[in-house]
């Protein structure tokens, strides 16, 4: 099963068009893309039904969708979560998976322009997990479970904050206003071969800087759910970024960043993918007197 946010209602997505869930429900269900996950083992058990009712399709754009999960109350996201991302960033492989915190402030959708605040913005491709039902102190044998669905998501990182000292602000470097775009469809976990394995990659402007399979991830998607859930209470439509692999922009030699006027284009098999176009935004206040800090 596939599900969008479409010019903000809710929608299956189906071969031949999509059904728009309010009004094929009689309003069993909302048409706020968000409601849906308080209600999650019940809207599947309708829409498998509803497949196949003959509700009446609309036609299917992806660059009318939004974030398919676009008030989430709770984003992690795991950092040094590829063996190559860790060889390539110099950094020890973790023993247990590294998670911090992306505000919700940040989401956005797959075709939304997103505003550069500096020349230090990289990009993080990552396949997103949203969560369905209440997971808590969950075993990685049950989180699947927990899974309403996958998702493309992008991490993208304002370096300077994110990694200069002496604390680290990995959070705060991570949330500028559109650096967490997703979409274009949230696909439940049935719908794939292997949902622990799927191809994923990004490009800047045509060239290919990111190529990898998750089944590459040191955690994979279960064990982050039951870490996590071990500490702090995940609950339904919470977003999870599960990591990125080698090819970011602070890692090459020389660094590159992305600049107005570029595409940052990112793709997850069987997801679909986002096309951002990028702008200059206004400059934050960053080192001493505001003067910029060398990164």
């Amino acid at each position: 099963m596939r599900t969008a946010n479409v010019n903000g209602r809710l929608v299956l997505v189906l071969d031949d068009g999509a059904v728009d869930v309010e009004r094929a429900s009689d309003g069993q269900f909302s048409s706020d893309p968000q409601a849906v996950f308080e209600r999650w083992p019940e809207f599947r058990a309708w829409a498998a039904t509803a497949v196949a009712a003959g509700h009446e399709r609309v036609a299917f754009d992806e660059r009318d969708t939004g974030a398919p999960v676009p008030r989430p109350r709770q984003v992690f996201a795991v950092a040094l979560n590829y063996a190559d991302h860790v060889e390539e960033s110099a950094a020890t492989a973790p023993a247990r998976p590294a998670v911090f915190t992306k505000y919700p402030t940040s989401l956005a959708g797959p075709y939304d322009t997103i505003a550069l605040p500096s020349a230090l913005v990289d990009w993080e491709v990552e396949l997103v997990a949203v969560i369905g039902t209440r997971a808590h102190r969950v075993t990685a044998a049950d989180a699947w479970s927990h899974i309403a669905g996958l998702t493309a998501g992008q991490d993208l990182s304002e370096r300077r904050i994110q990694l200069e000292g002496p604390a680290p602000q990995f959070s705060l470097g991570k949330s500028f206003p559109g650096f967490s775009p997703t979409g274009p469809v949230l696909v439940t976990p049935d719908a794939f071969a292997d949902p622990d394995d799927l191809a994923l990659g990004c490009a800047v402007d045509g060239e290919t800087v990111q190529e990898s399979r998750s089944s590459r991830m040191i955690f994979p998607i279960a064990e982050q759910i039951a870490w996590i859930s071990g500490i702090c209470p995940l609950l339904p439509g919470d977003l999870v970024f599960t990591g990125t692999p080698a090819g970011v922009g602070g890692a090459r030699d020389p660094r590159r960043f992305l600049a107005p006027g570029e595409e940052l284009h990112s793709w997850i098999e069987g997801v679909g993918e986002l096309r951002n176009p990028l702008i200059a935004g206004p400059a934050y206040p960053h080192g001493p007197h505001g003067r910029p800090a060398h990164p």
